[in-house]
């Protein structure tokens, strides 16, 4: 039995126009100046909470702690009102899913998306039918990097995490992979704040169609490695 374990945004799903959309409603809302498309994706990551807050940082005054919750709700309600309009896959996304799938390779997400809106995402792009584990940012007491929110997501699935590897692109993904000790594949199209090749990832793709034989590749590795790191 195995697992493999996506990030969401600028993994498998392109959402920067949504996610931008949403935030400078709020800016506007808050007599801030509109975020660029690049320094939006360079702030994607860690949450509607640190997003906001590097957000407010960049135009002005940092967000006061009071107010972080209600922006929080305003972004949320923004983004939910309209989040699926412009969502896109990546290429090769839903391919690459299929193959997996029809492997018996179990898939979940961990994602630092709120719960709501990942799950509303995955059921509206049609990725919940190969996807049945998500589990977002303040579904739980802690989250990425922290490697908890992982071993939950890998436990829900009813696999064990030395049986998994986690598919992401950023720096967050980096350490959440390392924290859990499991091999990790970065996509090179994310959201990444440096190039996604200078973050050490176990192997680099750069279209989805290259995951089903990346993914098949570590997994002989890690049999292979088995007797000597104990891992079966």
């Amino acid at each position: 039995m195995r697992a493999v374990i996506f990030d969401l945004d600028g993994t498998l799903i392109d959402s920067l126009p949504d996610v931008m959309k949403a935030l400078n409603a709020v800016l506007e809302h808050n007599d801030r100046r509109p975020l660029s498309t690049s320094e939006t994706r360079s702030m994607i990551g860690g949450g509607a909470d640190v997003l906001l807050q590097n957000a407010f940082k960049a135009t002005g005054s940092p967000l006061p702690h009071d107010n972080v919750i209600s922006c929080v709700e305003a972004f949320t309600s923004h983004y939910l009102s309209d989040h699926t309009s412009e969502n896109r896959l990546f290429d090769g996304v839903r391919s690459a899913l299929k193959i997996l799938s029809a492997q018996d390779t179990k898939l979940g997400v961990c994602t630092n998306k709120p719960q709501k809106m990942a799950l509303s995402i995955l059921k509206s792009l049609e990725l919940d039918a190969h996807i049945p584990v998500c589990i977002g940012k303040g579904q739980l007491p802690y989250h990425k990097p922290d490697r908890r929110h992982y071993d939950e997501v890998v436990a829900a699935l009813g696999v064990a995490v030395h049986q998994s590897l986690y598919v992401g692109d950023s720096e967050t993904d980096v350490e959440t992979a390392r924290n859990a000790g499991v091999p990790l594949i970065l996509v090179s199209h994310g959201y990444s704040k440096n190039p996604a090749s200078m973050l050490g990832a176990d192997r680099l793709i750069g279209h989805f169609s290259e995951l089903p034989k990346v993914v098949d590749q570590l997994f002989a590795a890690m049999k292979c490695a088995a007797p000597k790191t104990g891992l079966v």
